[in-house]
């Protein structure tokens, strides 16, 4: 089996980052019940003059356990309301899929 790293980058216009930051807090979620699932990060980037940049980062065991996320019902709940503040995004969102080749830490 091979670690997954999946990241969505989102440009959230510039003056909703709070707003973007509470709909992420605020969601359910049931990551947590999923096999297979490793962790979550929402993380913050640069501000640039029309956008901020955030990203949302998952460790999964593996390819076939991510995919099963995105077909379960959990996946849907947790996405359903989606569409409805797209005012706060400058475009969609980028989706990117990484195999973990090499991974260190310390001893």
């Amino acid at each position: 089996m091979t670690m997954l790293i999946v990241m969505n980058r989102f440009k959230v216009r510039t003056g909703h980052e709070t707003e973007f930051e509470e709909i992420w807090k605020n969601r359910k979620t049931r990551l947590k019940d999923m096999p297979g699932f490793i962790d979550f990060k929402l993380l913050r980037g640069a501000t640039q003059d029309d956008h901020t940049l955030f990203a949302s980062h998952t460790h999964w065991a593996d390819r076939a356990d991510f995919e099963a996320w995105t077909q379960s019902p959990a996946f849907h709940e947790a996405h359903r309301s989606a569409g409805n503040h797209a005012h706060i995004y400058l475009e969609g969102p980028h989706l990117e899929c990484f195999e973990v080749i090499q991974s260190v830490q310390p001893d």
